[in-house]
């Protein structure tokens, strides 16, 4: 069973981000998207430090380097939502979509590169055949018309590259940090980042320091915030950084891609919108590509190996190269 824990770590949080589309639709109507994101970081990070004071949680970093960490969370949470915010800005959903769809295969190009974890021929079958599934939805739901806005594009593959990046980084970290301490840095990054971020919009637009926090007023807005902060960032960013202490780079980057086939589901569930057939065959292959990837992920336990003695190898040597000066 625990051989299973880091897959399900990766479906919860496949759920919980593809819940989140739902409250941050209904908190967009009073929130900017960049005071969204100060709230909910800052409430993140707020929950996380209380149980640090009661000591429900262990979170220390005495004689571990935290620099690390710094340059972890300014491609997640820094970069990822900055590219992700604007580039949706200057183009369509559907090209917008279809980017962020391709983090699965930059995350496992690079986890070959730098970590030495080299997916078999199979199992980029799957993760490819998982990417192609959500490329049909959203062609289908954007129509056959893109407006392409080469800038937009580019922004989006910075947050593509930046969600990569990440999952490189958290992997190679877990070696030193236990996934919550991983989470604190994050969370605490975001929330001083994005709301400087949203202080210094709303001073621009005339919005005062009063005004700003009045928004959370709105039920949509402190819902939005509680959700978001709390399981979309605390627990989902967990059980992210769990996941990806624990199994190749490639196996959890394809569960991204979960998360389109929960938002339908919760789409029609929740908002009684209309379900499509194309949108039952790109969910078919997107679970099938999960599946594929997980499962021949069991021929390839040497390859994991190879990936975690490549890290530990990076490891000594630096501790070596330490000790020597």
């Amino acid at each position: 069973m625990q051989s299973y824990l880091p897959y399900l770590a990766n479906l919860a949080v496949s759920v919980i981000f593809g819940f989140s589309f739902l409250f941050t639709k209904e908190a967009l109507h009073v929130l900017t998207p960049f005071q969204l994101l100060g709230f909910r970081f800052a409430t993140a990070a707020l929950v996380l430090t209380g149980l640090r004071a009661v000591r429900v949680v262990r979170i220390e970093y005495e004689n571990k380097p935290v620099r690390k960490l710094l340059l972890l969370a300014a491609f997640q949470p820094l970069l990822y939502f900055t590219c992700e915010n604007i580039g949706v800005k200057l183009t369509s959903a559907s090209e917008a979509g279809m980017m962020i769809a391709l983090v699965p295969v930059v995350s496992a190009l690079l986890g070959t590169v730098f970590l030495k974890e080299h997916p078999i021929r199979v199992q980029w079958f799957f993760i490819l055949l998982s990417v192609s599934g959500v490329l049909l939805i959203i062609f289908m739901q954007g129509a056959t018309v893109v407006d392409s806005n080469i800038r937009g594009v580019l922004i989006l593959l910075g947050a593509v590259l930046a969600a990569g990046v990440f999952n490189i980084l958290s992997r190679q970290n877990s070696l030193e940090f236990r996934p919550l301490e991983i989470t604190f840095v994050m969370m605490w990054v975001g929330a001083v980042f994005f709301n400087v971020l949203g202080l210094g919009q709303a001073v621009l637009e005339g919005v005062s320091f009063k005004q700003y926090f009045l928004a959370l007023s709105d039920t949509r807005a402190y819902m939005a915030v509680l959700y978001l902060g709390i399981l979309s960032s605390v627990l989902a960013f967990f059980l992210l950084n769990f996941s990806l202490a624990h199994i190749q780079v490639s196996q959890s980057a394809v569960f991204a891609n979960l998360t389109t086939v929960i938002s339908i589901v919760a789409g029609v569930l929740v908002l009684k919108e209309k379900f499509y057939w194309f949108q039952a065959v790109g969910a078919a292959l997107i679970i099938a590509g999960v599946w594929g990837t997980i499962y021949f992920s069991a021929d390839h336990n040497k390859s994991v190996r190879m990936g975690k003695d490549y890290i530990n190898e990076m490891t000594v040597k630096k501790l070596g190269r330490t000790d020597d000066g």
